[in-house]
């Protein structure tokens, strides 16, 4: 994973996938990561949820061992190939290998290099009789002097040799056509590729995954996706692809069962031509008058938990961890690596011991919904499939709850999900314990973190993770929460909470707080609605955005400057803080992009402190949980304000808020912290689900919670001690 393309931080993100579905009971898991100066690494289990390469890439000489390709075949009986893109898709890596050796995932040499040149893609397309966009090429030293004559617009641009929409751009007049050119050809830093301009098809827009049956050698497509960008885009980018809620994705793609065939025919003759095996994404459109027009044949596919490959599966009933073994399986038997009796071993089912029934409650209805649904599916497959019979629930936007098949757990959007609901798997609330004996709580935000779902669970006798009623009731309102901590003593921001009437009434006296100041909602996350705001006229616009977005009251604090952190703190009686996280935000405020767009934000964990520094971020963190009577594990942000920052002089921690059910999204932070102190995501799950029995059905708990927790208490003594402990 990683590699030295633009595609670097889908990459990482679909090499973690790898890594938490590969079947440990299979195979040795060995993750690799290559820097963006090619330098090749066995990468640390703690770094691999990290949310962007630069917050590790800098500490990789320190805590990683290094390797040659050389040596590779030593470490190594098969590669699976996560990178994307430029110099990993394009022929280069997989010659590489051959060289080596090395058996290895996807195309091989001469498919993989087509796949990435759009120019020869088309051509030998072309020649095939498949459509394909009419399409002019312009070389990087002919932009200045190109005429565009035989141009209609709009129309597509495009660099030749890249992928996730990278230097795409649509064009809607000729004056527009030459910084379009530029942006293409010169995407990639340093490197100057032709530009294409492309036909502007207008139709349904697909993508169609094909796979391989490894004992017949048959080309199977899997049921294509219709996309539908979102009206903020003009077409499928990067953000509308990685971005929790954004385009949707609907599989089937919503035409005719012949035009599904057509389509489903095309991609097959398109893998052939283009000698693509093992796996293909084949993009384009289904025109008004049923023709198939090819855009974008890949050789590899993201392998985001909402990807298209797990999307298309779940129709065919496999799951992310059944697909991700048949795409190895197949390598395996095209080299002659499995036999069929391993395969009849791997397959066999092993008698458990009865397992402890887990739901996975995610979405709702608060604006958080979204993250919601990421963060209650990783909860899912990360539960141990050894230890726990995974049940996965939807939470509609009526509060009601239903079973999910795999098929709705891997859809991009909440509304996708809600349209798709059958009557049959809704489950009544009052029947829920007559089919779980517990209940992860994957909720952000409302009724989910504010105690009502909470309540619901208590009256019905089911245990849950996270804190109780009380508990939860109050951190949801950052007002009530600050009062109550400032009265224990603890720094909070000064702030007003303003209602609607007394907006309308105070307003000018209100306008007068002075400047800058940070205004929000009292009772919501995830960086909804939160502003920084440097006059009248912007505290006016946020504070009337607020109410127009139905809320009742808006918090307008003081802006705080220092360090900003985020802190994980997990235990019931004996809570322990985690390492800090510094976040990094380039507008001011953390924005939901920084969180959960892959390579957006950045986050350095630990936060680049003094240990004394440390010792007391974290020292203020477990105060405020005992006091707010927390339970299971948090999030709190906060700042650390040095002396010379202080008004009083003093350096001080200020807590701004905490969260009782902080996003558990593949890269969230609180992974990170977990991870410092040696704990995988999958171990800290776990860990939660204990301390969730512990605190609320004692008589269910597996071990004792509170021995990890003190195994735990993580404390840095001086910076070099840090790093060993880390290492």
């Amino acid at each position: 994973m990683g590699g030295r393309s633009q595609e670097k931080e889908v990459s990482l993100n679909s090499g973690r996938t790898v890594c938490d579905h590969l079947d440990t009971t299979r195979y040795v898991v060995v993750p690799l990561f290559q820097s963006h100066v090619g330098k090749l690494y066995v990468l640390p289990w703690h770094f691999l949820h990290r949310g962007k390469i630069s917050d590790f890439e800098h500490r990789l000489d320190g805590e990683a061992e290094v390797i040659t390709w050389d040596h590779l075949k030593e470490i190594v009986d098969f590669l699976y190939i996560a990178q994307h893109g430029r110099y990993a898709e394009d022929g280069r890596l997989q010659g590489l290998l051959e060289v080596l050796g090395i058996p290895y995932f996807g195309s091989k040499v001469l498919a993989s290099a087509i796949g990435m040149d759009k120019i020869a893609q088309r051509a030998f397309l072309k020649i095939a009789g498949i459509d394909v966009p009419n399409t002019v090429v312009v070389q990087p030293d002919d932009i200045e002097t190109f005429v565009p004559t035989i141009v209609t617009f709009p129309c597509v641009v495009k660099p030749a040799h890249e992928g996730s929409s990278l230097g795409v751009s649509i064009v809607h007049q000729a004056n527009e056509l030459k910084a379009a050119l530029i942006k293409a050809s010169n995407v990639t830093p340093r490197v100057k590729q032709p530009a294409i301009i492309e036909e502007y098809v207008i139709g349904m827009e697909f993508s169609c995954i094909v796979l391989t049956d490894f004992a017949t050698k048959k080309l199977i497509p899997l049921p294509p996706s219709e996309i539908v960008v979102g009206k903020e885009a003009e077409f499928f980018d990067y953000e509308q692809k990685y971005m929790p809620g954004k385009a949707a994705k609907f599989t089937p793609a919503r035409c005719t069962a012949n035009q599904r065939t057509l389509i489903q025919e095309t991609c097959v003759a398109v893998m052939r031509i283009l000698d693509m095996c093992n796996i293909g994404r084949i993009d384009g459109f289904l025109t008004a008058d049923n023709r198939v027009v090819i855009i974008d044949p890949n050789t590899f596919c993201g392998m985001d938990p909402a990807s298209f490959v797990f999307l298309q599966a779940a129709e065919i009933n496999m799951s992310n961890t059944q697909l991700i073994n048949h795409l190895i399986e197949t390598e395996l038997y095209n080299y002659g690596m499995m036999s069929a009796a391993q395969q009849q071993f791997f397959n066999e089912s092993t008698p458990t011991e009865k397992k402890l029934r887990v739901a996975v409650l995610m979405g709702g209805r608060s604006n958080e919904r979204e993250i919601s649904l990421v963060s209650g599916r990783n909860i899912t497959y990360k539960l141990s499939p050894n230890k726990y019979d995974v049940i996965p629930m939807f939470l509609s936007s009526k509060l009601e709850l239903y079973k999910m098949n795999q098929r709705l757990l891997v859809r991009n959007k909440t509304s996708e999900i809600e349209a798709e609901l059958q009557e049959s798997e809704k489950i009544p609330w009052s029947l829920l314990p007559q089919h779980v004996d517990f209940v992860f709580l994957g909720l952000h935000g409302g009724e989910g973190e504010n105690g009502c779902v909470q309540g619901m669970l208590e009256s019905i006798g089911l245990p849950y993770n996270g804190s109780s009623v009380l508990a939860s009731a109050l951190c949801m309102d950052k007002f009530k929460t600050n009062q109550f901590l400032r009265e224990y003593g603890l720094t909070v921001p000064e702030g007003m909470l303003v209602t609607r009437d007394e907006w309308n009434v105070k307003q000018l006296s209100i306008l007068k707080c002075g400047y800058p100041r940070v205004v929000k909602p009292h009772d919501d996350g995830c960086s909804m609605f939160v502003q920084k705001v440097h006059d009248e006229a912007e505290l006016c616009r946020a504070v009337e955005a607020i109410f127009a977005a139905g809320k009742s009251h808006a918090l307008i604090e003081e802006c705080i400057r220092g360090i900003e952190l985020t802190v994980g703190v997990i235990g019931n009686k004996k809570p322990r803080a985690l390492p800090p996280s510094m976040a990094l935000a380039t507008g001011g405020v953390l924005s939901i992009e920084e969180k959960f767009l892959p390579g957006a934000g950045e986050n350095q964990t630990p936060a680049p402190l003094p240990p004394e520094v440390t010792l007391l971020v974290q020292k203020a963190m477990e105060e405020a949980y005992r006091a707010l009577g927390c339970k299971g594990y948090v999030r709190i942000d906060c700042f650390y304000q040095p002396a010379e920052l202080s008004p009083t002089g003093a350096e001080r921690v200020i807590i701004l808020e905490v969260n009782t059910l902080p996003g558990m999204t593949p890269a969230t932070c609180i992974f990170h912290q977990a991870a410092e102190v040696g704990l995988r995501p999958m171990d800290f799950v776990d860990l939660i689900v204990q301390l969730g029995l512990e605190e609320h059905a004692p008589q269910l708990l597996m071990k004792k919670p509170d021995m990890l927790i003190e195994a735990l208490s993580w404390r840095p003594a001086a910076s070099s001690d840090v790093q060993n402990k880390q290492a």
